[in-house]
């Protein structure tokens, strides 16, 4: 298997992210005041975004290259990501992914800032989502 490099991508590269998200025709988003990490072989392979939220972060566009599903490669960029994350995680999923997140620790139903819960039920309004949540040291 390549060797992948799980890094946290520095701000002039930031556009990297969203060409990657483009290129796969994805409607998830780099956004500024986020934490941007990536999956790398010779290129960007896999993406995610930590936003603070609260008193902790909100992890949005968690995307794998399709042709690359199945490899850990998710898994291991979250990990790489929210090692050093000392406060809560949450984030909102398609009830389909639920059991991905909770092999990776989260757990649904969590309790949720209010700008979160709102946005939650915004989004229900259209499609099915779940809230998740991750409690550092659990």
């Amino acid at each position: 298997m390549p060797n992948t490099q799980y890094t946290q991508l520095a701000e002039p590269l930031w556009p990297l992210l969203n060409k990657f998200y483009r290129r796969h025709q994805s409607s998830m988003k780099a956004v500024r005041d986020a934490q941007l990490w990536v999956g790398k072989r010779d290129e960007i392979i896999a993406g995610l975004c930590l936003r603070p939220m609260a008193e902790g972060f909100w992890l949005t566009g968690l995307f794998v290259d399709p042709a690359l599903r199945g490899q850990g490669i998710a898994a291991a960029l979250m990990a790489q990501a929210l090692l050093q994350i000392k406060a809560p995680v949450w984030l909102f999923c398609h009830p389909d992914l639920r059991e991905f997140y909770e092999r990776n620790g989260f757990t649904a139903g969590p309790l949720l800032p209010y700008a979160l819960a709102e946005r939650l039920a915004r989004y229900n309004r259209s499609k099915p989502m779940i809230a998740m949540g991750l409690e550092p040291g659990k």
